[in-house]
This record gives C-alpha cells, structure tokens and sequence, in this order.
C-alpha cells in the first residue's frame, strides 16, 4: 500500500508530464489542467490504497480514460452548438435574433402556461404548504415522507420508527385534513 508520502511525491512528479500530455491532446491549457487535476484525483480517491509499483499504470490509464472523457464531452457540446445554430436565420440583417423565439413550449408544460396561470399556480402551492405545516407532526412527517419524498409505506415506517398501518393511519388522517381545508379555501385538486 502506498503511503500519503508516496502518493503525494507521485502526483508530484508526474504532475508536469501529465500536463504536457494532455495539452498536447486537447491544445487547450486550461482543458488540460482540469483533466490533470481530475485524473489525480480519481487516483487519490479510488486507488490510494494501492502499492506504490502500480500508481504509474494506474495514473496513466486514468489519465487517458479522462482525456477520453473530455473529447466525448466536447462532441456533445459541438453536437448542440451545431444543432441551434442551423436555427439562426440566414443573412445578416437578423443580429437580434434569439433562439428562444423560435422554441415553440410543449403543450402543458409550465412554459406553455401564462405569467397568470404561474401566479395563481404559485398561490396554491404557497396555501397547500401552510395547510401541510398545520398539520400535527407525525401526519406532517407520513405525508412529506409518503407523498413528497416518493417514499414507500415500509421505508416511511422505518424513517419514523413506527408500524406500517400507523404510516397508513397518519397519511389518510392528513390527506383528509388537507382536502377539507383546502375545499373550505375553494382549492379543488
């Protein structure tokens, strides 16, 4: 296993060749030092405890799994920079143009809705939130855990440290509550 001080003298002396490496790979600097600095950490992470022998094979695999990683990343980039500017109209009397004016929204989506419908949207939320913190605390708890966190009836048993009817009893009691006082604010859901 390698020591703290053989891993650190490691990094150290590879640190400029892995740099010229990878700058020669990418022919950005800067795209360089972070693909560098994030092979030596996947090295100090993930193998650390590996004797000092291995840490060259190791680093340069990582390194090059990492260069990899960026040319991958940077193709689905161009692949989308590609994609929007075949959007722009032609000619140059367009300077203003925006993509965001040729995006058409997705029929109920929350872009589709108005600036009115966002408003009220919000209201309602902001009355369901104050009817859940009305709630008794372990209704409250069942509820935010079952319904909100999507977690199931035997996780949200083990979280409170109860039986699986109680979370069951707890929820129903709340979501009652919540559609009465909700109905009596006019709030249909």
């Amino acid at each position: 296993m390698a020591t703290d001080k053989e891993l650190s003298d490691f990094l150290e002396n590879v640190e400029r060749r892995a740099f010229k490496q990878a700058a020669y790979a990418v022919r950005k600097d800067e795209s360089a030092l972070d693909i560098v600095q994030d092979a030596m950490i996947k090295l100090a992470e993930k193998y650390g405890d590996k004797p000092a022998a291995e840490l060259p094979m190791l680093f340069q695999r990582i390194l090059q799994n990492t260069i990899l990683d960026y040319f991958r990343r940077e193709k689905v980039r161009n692949t989308w920079v590609s994609l929007f500017s075949g959007m722009k109209p032609s000619g140059d009397e367009h300077e203003d143009f925006d993509i965001l004016d040729t995006y058409e929204s997705e029929q109920g989506s929350s872009a589709a809705e108005s600036s009115a419908d966002q408003v009220e949207r919000a209201q309602i939320l902001d009355l369901i939130d104050e009817e859940v913190q009305k709630l008794p605390s372990r209704q409250r708890e069942a509820f935010l855990m079952r319904y909100w966190q999507d977690m199931d009836v035997a996780e949200t048993a083990e979280a409170m440290g109860c039986s699986e009817g109680s979370v069951k009893t707890h929820c129903s009691r709340a979501t009652h509550t919540l559609a009465e006082s909700l109905k009596a604010k006019g709030i249909k859901l």
